[in-house]
């Protein structure tokens, strides 16, 4: 069998700015506090769709998609890091049966940084000629600005929904469940998304700030790591706003760590990811008791969780089994979906579903696709839609998650003005 796909990984000198040789129309990026992989301009070599239908999870065919794709690969890399050799940037929905598609695609080529260190890699079918030319950075278009309003959920539906969903709480039917709204809006035809993308990297630097087929966004949250067979994952549930001052901060992190609501939450979520990697390590770990996450504009209560490969899985394989987890679907699990596509008036879309990477060695690192927008460029303009959740457990207040929706979406917002 020919090659399919031809892959050479070269270290080059230090590039200060990577995400300034992404396509400003439709960046890929994925970085965090200035490393990480970006696509160099526009060229890709191999594009994977899923759309809904019967049959396996879209995490599974991604992932059989993708051992094909890279038993097939010839891959020269001599360094070895982390995105380096054959990557793909990838994005998954939500829900199973969302309308919007699964995607993962390779980019011609790719600029990285990881720890000092900076490469190239050059992706090419194995029937196109090699080239040696060098990638030039691209000027950044001029500033633009945005505006986004209430979308199909208003703050008033969303009250309702929490009010509706807490019903069913109280009658058995769920221990817990996280509820959406979306802000909608637009920006100017021709905008350089890349700033946007910068302006969430060096606004929250301790999140990952990705860029993947017109979804941009800040997630605080790894879904899973995977590097060398260890695989590593963070928990996040339980949200309050930081204060204005030092006193109202510390207020708010002490009131965080001793909330009863927020500290059951969070359990439900740490005790489903566990549940679902178990099956696939043979060893697992986790902090006995949450820490407090601080972000610039509020606090997490977070727990990380380490374990060992029990098998050859990939980063892909690990993805259908944790996701969606009970910190941003619910539980249990298949009730919260059900309850989320009652009482949400629209798709999610990739909103809350996976976002990052995947090697040939199946290494990877993926989020959950939080504190993000979708951008769709129309005739006239581009279009932008946002979304921002919260958990509904026993004891919520509608207000009060109206209030936690608002938090959320400022990063986004503040970097769209």
């Amino acid at each position: 069998m020919s090659t399919r796909l031809v892959v050479e990984t070269r270290e080059i000198d230090p590039v200060e700015d990577p995400l300034a040789y992404a396509d400003p129309a439709d960046p890929f990026a994925w970085l965090r506090r200035g490393d990480g992989i970006v696509a160099v301009g526009s060229g890709v070599v191999e594009s994977i769709r899923i759309p809904a239908g019967r049959g396996p999870l879209r995490s599974a065919i991604a992932a059989r998609l993708w051992r094909d794709l890279v038993q097939d690969a010839e891959i020269d890399d001599p360094l070895g890091l982390p995105g380096t050799g054959l990557v793909a940037f990838g994005a998954l929905s939500f829900d199973e049966d969302s309308a919007v598609d699964s995607i993962l695609v390779v980019p011609s080529a790719v600029i990285g940084r990881h720890r000092g260190r900076t490469w190239l890699t050059r992706i090419r079918s194995s029937s196109d000629p090699a080239t040696s030319a060098h990638p030039e950075p691209r000027e950044y278009g001029p500033h633009w600005a945005g505006t986004v309003g209430p979308g199909a959920q208003s703050p008033q539906g969303y009250q309702d929904s929490v009010r509706q969903a807490l019903g069913r709480i109280a009658d058995g039917e769920l221990s817990k469940v996280v509820l959406a709204r979306d802000l909608t809006g637009s920006i100017p035809a021709g905008s350089d998304l890349r700033r946007l993308v910068r302006a969430l990297s060096s606004g929250y630097p301790d999140t990952w700030a990705f860029a993947v087929d017109g979804l941009i966004g800040a997630s605080p949250e790894t879904l899973v790591t995977v590097r060398s067979r260890t695989v590593t994952a963070r928990v996040l549930a339980g949200t309050i706003g930081r204060g204005a001052d030092a006193d109202a901060d510390t207020a708010a992190a002490a009131s965080l760590a001793s909330s009863t609501k927020d500290l059951d939450e969070h359990e439900y979520a740490v005790q489903s990811v566990l549940a679902s990697l178990r099956p696939h390590t043979r060893a697992l770990a986790a902090s006995e008791q949450p820490f407090l996450l601080k972000l610039p504009n509020l606090f997490h209560l977070a727990t990380d969780v380490e374990g060992e490969l029990a098998d050859g899985e990939s980063a892909l394989d690990l993805i259908g089994a944790l996701h969606p987890t009970a910190a941003v679907a619910g539980t249990p699990t298949p009730d919260a979906i059900a309850a989320i596509r009652e009482l949400e008036p629209f798709d999610r879309g990739r909103y809350a579903g996976p976002v990052g990477w995947v090697d040939a060695a199946g290494n990877g690192e993926w989020a959950i696709a939080l504190r993000c927008a979708q951008f769709e460029t129309g005739p006239d303009d581009i279009a932008v839609t946002a979304y921002a959740g919260a958990g509904i457990v026993a004891g919520s207040d509608p207000e009060s998650e109206l209030l936690e929706t608002r938090v959320k979406f400022r990063p986004l917002v503040d970097a769209l003005a």
